[in-house]
């Protein structure tokens, strides 16, 4: 057996890390274990390999959860600006790319292995490809005993830090579900979030052969409007706006996409008629579209005719397609291609100042595996710092 372990964190990700590192800071002994082969995979992976690590502009609303006041104190407590702080501190290079998003100028790893030398620098002990088989609360000796592969494990604090079900190839599993199901805690509907859309076969054929065009829009679903690109795929749409649509997505809604964020395109047609009288309706619109999009888009919709044969009533159809085109995705890729887990373990049940399971002292939930869901542009690494940070200061 393990003995005189204080903490034990099950899963070596940007949450788990960072609580080991603010709790070793206390003096505790901490132990971090995870199945996957190596640590803080999905930091490895996101932002393209550079770790969009945070954003300049943390904001409330950029976080779904069925408790919305839930995240509040985490995120008051550990800002953008202390998780900053560290990265100059360790002297690692960092740029805004847009909207705030803080990107790594070289590698994703700078970050991993900043968490990484903290944890050595503590002594933090950490086994990878280990499997927990059993965890059992022992009430009479407020302690936690966790059969695994390394062996027995006793602890004090035991901290959830598994993640959720987004890109399984890279290990994710619903191990921490089945612990707050263990310990009779609810687990809320989950989802994929910030992935891509699977369009019907009618729409494909029509609009299958633009994959790899993008352009800038708005796309709103369910009152949530987001504008950045999207992009066409050979399954459907993508691109940044349509991820973060696709979080506040459920099967049979629509997407309203804005294809002239800029212009009331009534407006700007009636205008276009009077300068570019004698241009077709094709070439106007590649003034403002792709020329491949414009085209297709009147070959499909429209007659392209030059702009002033166009009755003001047809201009007003065209106007209103191209403000408010809606579009019915059949489906998202799934947790095979997302980004992050919608939903998650009930907050209701977790202290929002600690994450410690308000029925079961010591036990204490963390990161993605809670319900909890932030924007892309680096709102879910800040919710794993901010979270891991304050359950590190007491576990």
């Amino acid at each position: 057996m393990l003995k005189n372990i204080d903490v034990l964190i099950i899963g070596a990700g940007a949450a788990g890390l960072i609580c080991a590192i603010t709790a070793a800071k206390r003096g505790r002994k901490v132990l971090v274990i995870d199945h996957a082969n190596k640590a803080g995979k999905k930091i490895l992976m996101s932002g393209g390999g550079r770790c969009n690590f945070t954003n300049y502009f943390i904001e409330y609303e950029k976080y779904i959860s069925k408790n919305k006041h839930f995240f509040k104190s985490a995120l008051a407590r550990y800002t953008q600006w202390d998780f900053i702080s560290m990265v100059e501190e360790h002297d690692i290079p960092y740029h805004e790319k847009t909207l705030g998003q803080l990107f790594c100028d070289n590698k994703s790893k700078d970050i991993l292995n900043m968490l990484m030398n903290e944890c050595k620098t503590l002594s933090v002990e950490l086994f990878l490809k280990t499997t927990v088989n059993k965890i059992k609360n022992n009430d009479k000796e407020k302690v936690f005993d966790i059969e695994t592969t390394l062996g027995n494990i006793q602890c004090q604090s035991l901290v959830i830090a598994t993640g959720a079900l987004s890109i399984p190839s890279m290990g994710a599993t619903g191990f921490g579900y089945e612990v707050a199901r263990q310990f009779d805690l609810k687990v809320t509907e989950t989802k994929a979030g910030l992935v891509p859309f699977i369009m019907p076969e009618r729409w494909l054929q029509q609009f299958g052969d633009l994959a790899g065009t993008s352009l800038s829009a708005n796309v709103i679903c369910n009152k949530q409007a987001f504008r950045e690109n999207i992009l066409f795929t050979h399954k459907g749409l993508s691109g940044p706006a349509v991820l973060q649509a696709s979080s506040y997505w459920s099967k049979g809604d629509y997407i309203e996409i804005d294809l002239l964020p800029e212009k009331n395109a009534q407006h700007w047609l009636k205008q276009m008629k009077i300068e570019k009288g004698d241009t077709s309706l094709s070439n106007v619109l590649s003034l403002v579209l792709t020329k491949k999009f414009a085209s297709k888009i009147v070959d499909l919709w429209f007659q392209n005719l030059p702009i002033k044969q166009l009755p003001d009533t047809d201009i007003l159809l065209i106007a209103n397609k191209l403000n408010h085109w809606k579009v019915w995705p059949e489906r998202t890729e799934g947790y095979k291609t997302a980004e992050v887990t919608v939903g998650g373990v009930d907050t209701n049940a977790i202290s929002s100042k600690t994450m410690e399971v308000k029925s079961v002292p010591g036990l204490f939930f963390i990161g993605e595996v809670l319900d909890v869901t932030g924007h892309l542009g680096g709102f879910n690494f800040q919710w794993a710092w901010a979270s891991g940070f304050v359950c590190g200061e007491v576990a």
